[in-house]
């Protein structure tokens, strides 16, 4: 009998107690969206729904031994990157990602929080550039990080979008307010195709995560083979959903996640992912 092949999306990234970011996150959306996910842990941080209390940064040799230990012996069908919180720690992992130029890769760089505040140093950033970048299928920052990253307000997004793609990698940048609407603009490298994907805002607090998931899910169908816009559409579609449920629900005194955390409820399941 022939065996199986799984659709495998390591994660180099960060855990954090809430369930609804960070590693957590990502590996929920990968299961969910029929992926197998496995974790090269980069930080621990300490937090409730109001408020981070304290970040704990693993060694980079650790981080680089966990991510060895996996791919050199199990292998990976995408590579998505989380946080990643200084600059060694960056130039440790792109050391990894060199190894494997075969296999498609997804950085999510986190360098500013919810209200635009850098939470990375200047040499962080230019680590992002300089070492991981060019080795990205897709990066996949959001407006705030998109601005920082070019140090400049986003005013031309065809332009803009085309500037952060100058590293050779496709580049969706997230969460373009228009009025009532939320716009995500992809630039496919291969293509040099710009699309806008563009959704009514939901009204809900329940976003934490949404990044995380969202990104974890297109790397989840790249490793099932999907070309990259497709892998997109279906990445905007999943997360749509699964804020439009996860704003159903309380949880905490503060921000919520972006769905529900028993996804084994088979009702639950059939709504967001059939």
């Amino acid at each position: 009998m022939q065996k199986k092949s799984l659709n495998i999306v390591f994660l180099i990234a960060g855990s954090e107690p809430l369930g609804s970011a960070g590693m957590q996150a990502d590996i929920k959306a990968i299961t969910a969206c029929g992926g197998y996910a496995a974790c090269a842990l980069t930080g621990i941080v300490d937090e409730d729904t109001q408020r981070v209390k304290q970040i704990f940064h693993l060694p980079v040799d650790l981080i680089v031994s966990q991510a060895e230990s996996f791919l050199g012996d199990v292998g990976a069908n995408c590579i998505k990157t989380g946080v990643l919180p200084s600059a060694e720690i960056i130039r440790g992992v792109a050391g990894v990602l060199k190894r494997y130029p075969e296999v498609k890769k997804v950085i999510d760089p986190v360098v500013v929080n919810s209200v635009g505040e850098q939470l990375v140093s200047n040499d962080s950033i230019e680590a992002y550039k300089n070492e991981l970048f060019s080795l990205a299928t897709l990066i996949t920052p959001n407006r705030r990080e998109a601005e920082v990253l070019l140090q400049h307000k986003l005013t031309n997004i065809e332009e803009d979008i085309k500037e952060l793609g100058s590293w050779g990698c496709s580049v969706i940048i997230k969460s373009i307010e228009k009025g009532d609407m939320l716009s995500d603009y992809l630039y496919n490298a291969e293509t040099g195709e710009v699309r806008e994907f563009s959704k009514q805002r939901i009204d809900t607090h329940n976003v934490n995560g949404t990044g995380d998931s969202f990104s974890s899910a297109i790397a989840t169908y790249l490793a099932k083979g999907y070309p990259l816009t497709e892998a997109v559409e279906k990445g905007e579609e999943f997360i749509n959903k699964a804020i439009a449920l996860g704003a159903e629900y309380e949880f905490g005194h503060g921000f919520g996640p972006v769905h529900p955390c028993f996804m084994e409820d088979k009702v639950v399941h059939e709504r967001i992912y059939n």
